[in-house]
């Protein structure tokens, strides 16, 4: 049952988070981005990406893993990188993101797949999850949008990776194609985690606080 309540528990602490840092330095969210970044690569690493290359013909593996680095390239293309951390919404604007909205859906969805009862995979989305939507969050709450369309927004958001999950785990049509679902995550979380952690720091400087994190993210992994 936690694999379908942590993802919402997931956007529940980012709502609350946002609440709390929205009129704060953002320093704080910035080292739980890249700690949720290295923690997801690694476990993708030890957990998702070996079952893959056990299961499929290696070539095949690595086209669909391609496949889902250009899936996210394009989903980037309307949500402008809000999955890792980088939301760009009009304060302006009251007309609501449907591009941004339906992009995160999709890529929420999909990293439902990656989630069953034989790795840790609930961690690390988990764990990239809380930033995401505390940033969401706080750009929603700085809109002009209504307090109903951000809660809608935010339920949606909630709900989709619950719904991949339990497609991967009931439907039969979509649980005999998991493993080419798993790599098709696969590129997914890698283009995510090594955008957050191998963008350049202000000023091109190294970020002792931003490596401790990402150290600390790959180490807690491991002992999973």
């Amino acid at each position: 049952m936690y694999k379908f309540i942590f993802p919402i528990v997931a956007v529940i602490v980012g709502f609350f988070l946002a609440m709390v840092t929205q009129k704060q330095k953002s320093w704080n969210i910035k080292l739980l981005l890249s700690f949720s970044g290295s923690f997801l690569l690694a476990l993708t690493l030890f957990e998702l990406l070996p079952e893959v290359y056990e299961h499929l013909d290696t070539k095949l593996a690595g086209l669909i893993i391609m496949c889902g680095i250009m899936l996210q390239l394009i989903l980037e293309l309307f949500s402008k990188g809000a999955e890792h951390g980088h939301v760009h919404i009009h304060s302006h604007s009251s007309i609501f993101p449907w591009s941004l909205f339906i992009s995160l859906c999709i890529h929420s969805f999909l990293e439902g797949f990656s989630i069953h009862d034989h790795n840790d995979m609930v961690y690390g989305i988990l764990v990239h999850k809380i930033p995401i939507a505390t940033l969401i969050t706080m750009f929603l709450f700085q809109s002009h949008y209504s307090k109903p369309q951000i809660a809608v927004f935010l339920l949606v958001f909630a709900a989709m990776t619950p719904l991949g999950t339990f497609l991967g785990n009931t439907w039969e049509a979509v649980a005999a194609y998991s493993q080419i679902l798993n790599a098709l995550v696969i590129g997914i979380f890698f283009h995510i985690s090594t955008t957050i952690l191998f963008e350049s720091a202000e000023g091109h400087k190294f970020n002792f606080s931003k490596f401790i994190s990402i150290v600390l993210g790959v180490g807690v992994a491991y002992l999973i």
